[in-house]
């Protein structure tokens, strides 16, 4: 028995040892697992606040370039702009021109019709043109010029109708002018419109 009793003793020894050991080495494990979780997680925490150090060293470079191409691009953009409402500006005073020179020319053929139907109805009507009025003006021009050399002429003959007695003439009654038929009027155009060809 007592063989027995040291040999379940050395059981209970060498399972403490082996217990031991293995509890030591699980130990030296677990010492060696969290040495290294802990310098990983070291490592981890520094790169992250080396990349927020340069994040934010280089992010305003960053900004800054960033900055520079957006300005570089409005000016662009607002060349191309000054430049196309330049262009749309220039179209549309072409077509407001274009309209209102069609506009002007559609105006002064109305103008003209107009004209010439107005002229035509007085014409009808028996109402002397511009034209008529100036023929006729001429013509009384010319008559009065005939009327003033007879008149000097006349002096020179008066006296030898002096001596013979004349007798006397009815006084002239100046009537009021009754308006003229019309186609005496129409002939009175076409009377003026010769002496005036004459003279031309």
């Amino acid at each position: 028995m007592v063989k027995k009793i040291k040999s379940a003793a050395t059981k209970s020894t060498q399972s403490t040892a082996k217990a031991t050991g293995k509890s030591a080495a699980a130990g030296l494990l677990d010492s060696q697992l969290a040495s290294s979780v802990k310098d990983s997680a070291q490592q981890i925490w520094l790169a992250g606040m080396g990349a927020f150090a340069k994040a934010q060293e280089e992010g305003s470079k960053v900004f800054e370039a960033l900055v520079k191409e957006g300005m570089t691009l409005q000016k662009k953009t607002q060349g191309i702009a000054e430049e196309k409402i330049s262009e749309v500006t220039g179209r549309m005073t072409a077509m407001a021109d274009t309209v209102s020179a069609k506009a002007g020319q559609n105006w002064d053929k109305l103008e003209s019709i107009f004209e010439a139907r107005t002229a035509k109805a007085m014409g009808k009507l028996g109402v002397p043109t511009a034209k008529d009025v100036e023929a006729l003006s001429q013509r009384v021009d010319a008559l009065a010029a005939a009327v003033a050399k007879l008149s000097k002429a006349a002096p020179a003959a008066a006296p030898k109708a002096a001596v013979k007695r004349a007798p006397k003439a009815a006084p002239v009654v100046q009537a009021e002018a009754a308006p003229a038929p019309k186609a005496p009027a129409k002939r009175a155009r076409k009377t003026a419109a010769a002496p005036a060809a004459e003279a031309a």
